[in-house]
């Protein structure tokens, strides 16, 4: 066995693992680790972006868009404690990561030197990040670090995808000892689970018995890469489909079949489709408070009244929220295909008996559309949100990939943008992380260096993490920030307004005592950073800045003033309990006999 540095041995396990990015930050505690990814520069490439934040959620981005994980970077303390957020961010959307964060040398455990967490026990940064990930390791030694990432690396990859941590002393860096490098794991998507032939059976039997029926699509459709299947299968059997966010585009939106998405801000279709279908096919997919309208029955879901298969690679999903009548463990392209073969040798041809179904929701999308549509024509300054939204449809090509912040302009996204493929649609949907769009772009950019990227971040996300475009400047990534500039935290101000009977405090931003609007200049900002800018007040002017920003491939900010006093009709509904709910806008509440209300 050669005699190896620690440095040397995670370097040599990333560039035979095919990690072909480091994400990261230095500090004092990972300059071994610099040392060594220097030495290996033709072969792996360090990428330090402005702050840890921007790292994790460039890694996130990077593995929505390509299946591929790649790594982060940080030091002890501070620099690591950065990243529990966006780990969170990746955990909770099942995004891959391999984090490598460092810690003080194991000579001084329990001294409390500098940038030491040990309060409860030594060296514990492994217990600060241990919610956020699938699992922590902590080697010790050299010769402990081949089984850690090796068992990491597994982890990450296997069942439902998550981000992992190997927590390294500084000392382990630099210390040498007789190792081997550990082979990489299986590459994501090799191990699938399926049903059993019984249980396939028993889907096809009540899925060829309904009625009414829907499919409802999670990220675990995307993440199994079924798009294909799913097509074939919502074609060949007539099923309506309802988006979760990050499953978006596994059906293209334009297709009649697709529904959009459902809950609070979704489609006013899918929302309709989804309280009245009688069986529910949900594959990969959460039934989270948003998307479930807090699970108050008539609004999204109408369960037990409707019959529900729940398929799911993870088993603690099946059932958590609504008990299934069929809950099977498997991997959703496999399910599909399992299906589909099922459909072939019973011969099942297109099922006729679902066009009263298919007459009713061509009727919910006409009405969605007669009430939805004209205000998408409307110009006006400041700009109407819609206008925004369906201008980027227009501009944007097929395969472009939207990075979404969260915010009131995520809600306007989630309800009107049509994904046309999957991994085109990026989301921080289960935590929500503020940044997530700003930042990630940059690593979806990296992921698909030929493909145009634009992010939609609202000015409160961006100057959370505006350092980004220095990041773009010094690495050249050929981003688009399009900042949704409404002078506040907008989707908090309408929570807060219809909650405390119109009273507003510390959500919209102003200047000084004169109580004016007030945010930077952002075109002016990005300049100084050498970012190319353009402001925009006019709906007029949006669209030709949206396409000379795509064409002129290069990083590239559009500050748009977006009018915050238009709000995207609801059509389900959200509770924070005690607090009561609000009633749909457009649409309202259905509840079968069978279903008692709450």
């Amino acid at each position: 066995m050669p005699r190896m540095k620690g440095a040397d041995v995670i370097t040599e396990f990333l560039v035979d693992s095919k990690i072909p990015y480091v994400f990261g930050i230095c500090g004092h505690g990972n300059v071994g680790m610099l040392d060594s990814l220097y030495a290996a520069s033709d072969r792996i490439t360090m990428i330090s972006p402005r702050h840890e934040q921007v790292a994790g959620h460039m890694a996130d981005a990077y593995f929505r868009v390509r299946h591929e994980a790649v790594a982060t970077l940080t030091s002890c303390g501070p620099g690591s404690c950065n990243i529990v957020m966006p780990l969170a961010c990746a955990i909770t959307d099942s995004s891959a990561i391999l984090a490598i964060t460092s810690n003080v040398p194991t000579s001084q455990f329990n001294r409390s030197p500098f940038q030491e967490v040990n309060t409860h026990y030594q060296a514990d940064f492994p217990n600060i990040i241990r919610p956020v990930v699938k699992r922590s390791w902590q080697p010790t030694r050299v010769d402990m670090l081949p089984l850690a990432l090796r068992q990491a690396a597994t982890t990450m990859l296997s069942g439902r995808p998550g981000p992992v941590n190997v927590d390294v002393p500084f000392n382990v860096y630099q210390e040498e000892d007789d190792v081997e490098v550990p082979k990489p794991a299986p590459p994501f998507g090799t191990q699938r689970s399926g049903a059993s032939p019984e249980e396939i059976a028993a889907c096809l039997e009540l899925i060829l018995k309904a009625k009414q029926p829907v499919i409802f699509v999670g990220h675990g459709v995307t993440l199994s890469e079924a798009s294909k299947e799913l097509t074939e299968f919502v074609h060949r059997l007539q099923i309506p489909v309802i988006s979760s966010p990050n499953g978006m585009g596994t059906l293209d939106m334009t297709d009649p079949l697709s529904l959009g998405f459902i809950g609070r801000n979704g489609a006013y279709p899918a929302n309709e489709a989804g309280r009245r279908a009688d069986v529910v096919i949900a594959i990969g997919a959460r039934f989270d408070d948003r998307s479930a309208s807090s699970w108050l029955p008539g609004y999204s879901w109408n369960f037990p009244s409707s019959k529900l298969i729940h398929v799911d690679v993870d088993p603690s999903e099946i059932g958590r929220n609504f008990p299934p009548d069929i809950g099977i463990l498997a991997d959703a392209r496999t399910f599909i295909r399992q299906l589909l073969s099922e459909v072939e040798r019973r011969g099942v041809k297109r099922n006729d008996a679902l066009k009263a179904w298919h007459a009713d929701i061509k009727t919910w999308q006409q009405e969605w559309t007669k009430f939805t549509q004209p205000n998408f024509g409307i110009h006006a300054s400041p700009i109407r949100p819609e206008r925004i939204v369906a201008d980027c449809q227009a501009v944007m090509p097929k395969d472009a990939i939207l990075c979404c912040d969260v915010g009131v302009n995520h809600n306007w996204y989630m309800q009107f943008w049509k994904a046309r493929a999957p991994q085109t649609m990026l989301n921080s949907w289960g935590f929500s992380g503020m940044g997530f769009g700003a930042a990630g772009a940059l690593g979806a950019k990296l992921a698909a260096p030929d493909r145009p990227v634009v992010a939609i971040a609202g000015d409160g996300c961006f100057t959370m993490v505006p350092h980004v475009l220095c990041t773009a400047v010094e690495y050249n990534i050929a981003v688009v920030w399009v900042i949704w500039n409404n002078f506040g935290w907008v989707s908090i101000r309408d929570i807060q307004l219809g909650m405390f009977g119109g009273r507003e405090l510390g959500t919209m931003f102003h200047e000084g005592p004169n109580h004016k609007p007030y945010n930077p200049d952002f075109a002016a900002w990005a300049r100084a950073a050498g970012v190319e800018a353009i402001t925009v007040t006019k709906s007029e002017d949006f669209k030709g800045a949206l396409e000379h920003a795509i064409k002129a491939n290069k990083p590239f900010v559009i500050d748009v003033h977006v009018d915050a006093e238009v709000r995207p009709p609801a059509t389900g509904a959200w509770q924070l309990p005690p607090t009561p709910w609000k009633e749909p806008a457009f649409g309202q509440r259905f509840i079968p006999d069978t279903v008692p209300a709450k």
